[in-house]
């Protein structure tokens, strides 16, 4: 049985995609769609984690549905510094 739900990727474009999503109540992997697995280098150190994915899920079903348009240049948000005068122009510093 297929679980699905809408959600938005952000590579190579904007987009909605409908995706599969692990089966909450799978015993193996407890609804996490997979197990982490450390592993060690030659001299026993953390060297990294793996990932293995449950059989009650396939990470790879997804479906694009939408492309989402781009914000024109000049609807961005800007970031600014914060104003030190405040809001009302005024500061909230001593004078000395």
């Amino acid at each position: 049985m297929i679980r699905l739900r809408i959600h938005v990727a952000h590579w190579p474009r904007r987009a909605l995609i409908l995706t599969d999503t692990p089966r909450p109540d799978c015993r193996a992997c407890e609804g996490e769609g997979g197990f982490e697995h450390d592993y060690g280098d030659h001299n026993g150190e953390y060297a990294g984690t793996d990932w293995e994915p449950c059989n009650c899920w396939n990470e790879n079903r997804r479906w694009a549905l939408l492309p989402l348009p781009r914000r024109p240049r000049w609807l961005r948000r800007r970031r600014t510094a914060p104003d030190p005068w405040g809001p009302d122009g005024y500061s909230d510093e001593p004078p000395f």
